[in-house]
């Protein structure tokens, strides 16, 4: 018969807080290097980016925001005051749902497509410069598998 664990916290291993602490250390660096760039490339801001990056890549440049917001992870209120900042800025537009009238979708503009056709290169150039390019295939290949482990673990913890 095993021993049942001691009660109390799980303390980090030497090798679980090295981990950690880099998890800690590079996460937020990294992705502010991303943000930054991004905003004096193109003048958006990262949510900016993922609607039109999101938007973009649909058919008709279309979806209906509660499908948005889910996709996103975002708050129906996050989504909406962001889509209120970008419609005022000619980006997006919403729409009523012709089929059924009982919800909206939001519609990149011209101008939205023409923001992200723009900013993409760039962005994708920062990513490049500030994490791709800088680690070697294996690596990639592990923090491609991170990340996909740590999703998992998340997307299946949210779920009823």
């Amino acid at each position: 018969m095993t021993p049942a664990p001691e009660p109390g916290p799980r303390w980090l291993t030497e090798s679980e807080q090295d981990a950690w602490y880099a998890w800690r250390r590079m996460f937020p660096l990294v992705n502010a290097e991303i943000a930054r760039d991004l905003t004096q490339d193109s003048g958006l801001s990262e949510a900016d980016y993922d609607v039109l990056s999101v938007l973009g890549s649909t058919d008709g440049h279309r979806m209906r925001i509660s499908a948005l917001a889910e996709l996103m992870r975002w708050s129906r209120s996050r989504l909406s005051h962001q889509l209120t900042r970008m419609e005022q800025r000619g980006a997006v537009r919403r729409e009523e749902v012709a089929t059924d009238g009982r919800g909206a979708e939001v519609v990149l503009t011209d101008a939205g497509v023409a923001l992200i056709t723009e900013a993409a290169p760039l962005h994708v150039e920062s990513v490049r410069r500030h994490l791709i390019d800088v680690l070697t295939p294996e690596q990639l290949r592990t923090l491609a598998e991170v990340g996909e482990t740590l999703h998992a673990h998340l997307d299946t913890r949210r779920k009823p």
